[in-house]
């Protein structure tokens, strides 16, 4: 398939993870590439590998002129913005008073904040273009976690900002969508890997007995973001191997 041969894509968090496995798999598919992170080497290593038209950026998404500066790069190479995928994110696991404010003001400003600059710096080119935004949001912004309420607060404000966000801009022609996994193998959850007893707590509750890889991720990211999809908006998809299916009892016997 090519079904973004002629489309411009930007992915942030995409040295690594599901931005990376976006970043593949609309590489798959033809797209022009435009990735960001903070990670300089990554970003590198990713281009080299992909090949094609690859435009990198080392830039934080907490900080909006960094993603002023991403839409620059990519309006000025390109000329057009057809689809953002936000999936730059950090973690905090503790409780509310664990941590201190830099550490809740940290996970705010990256998995908040950075969708929010992200989309304000690019909404312009893609009302021009008609296109489209993909957020990574999370299960635990459906429902909530134990010793993760940062996290939970922030992913929490991106499933709903994607809804009002595509309230606001479906008479624009800009579709906003999401995507909420859960247990996904990256490096923000290697440490779990280390905790065979965790991951098979993990297995025991999602029905279709396995944590995510990004490539399982990256599919509904590639889908929300076609023409498939062109009546589609206002979406938060739950990408978890039916986990958001159960009302959280115990199998019965």
């Amino acid at each position: 398939m090519a079904r973004f041969s002629k489309k411009v894509i930007v992915i942030t968090g995409a040295a690594s993870g599901i931005g990376e496995g976006a970043a593949r798999r609309f590489a798959q598919e033809g797209a022009t590439l435009v990735l960001g992170d903070k990670d300089a080497d990554g970003l590198a290593r990713l281009a080299a590998d992909l090949g094609g038209t690859v435009e990198t950026l080392e830039m934080d998404v907490s900080q909006a002129e960094d993603c002023k500066a991403l839409v620059a790069r990519a309006t000025e190479r390109f000329g057009r913005i057809d689809v953002l995928v936000n999936d730059a994110g950090v973690d905090h696991l503790g409780k509310v008073d664990e941590g201190g404010d830099e550490a809740f003001t940290k996970v705010i400003e990256t998995d908040l904040y950075g969708v929010v600059h992200m989309t304000r710096a690019a909404i312009a080119a893609l009302r021009a273009a008609k296109g489209c935004i993909v957020n990574i949001s999370s299960v635990s912004g459906i429902g909530g976690d134990w010793n993760h309420s940062f996290y939970c607060a922030a992913k929490g404000a991106v499933t709903n900002f994607t809804r009002a966000l595509a309230m606001d801009e479906a008479k624009n022609g800009v579709r906003v969508n999401a995507v909420n996994p859960s247990l996904t193998y990256t490096a923000l959850t290697a440490g779990m890997k280390e905790q065979p007893d965790l991951i098979a707590k993990f297995e025991e509750r999602i029905p279709m007995g396995r944590g995510a890889e990004p490539a399982d991720i990256s599919g509904a990211i590639a889908f929300l973001a076609s023409e498939d999809a062109h009546y589609i908006t206002g979406v938060n998809l739950p990408v978890d191997g039916g986990l958001s299916a159960s009302n959280g009892q115990p199998p019965l016997s």
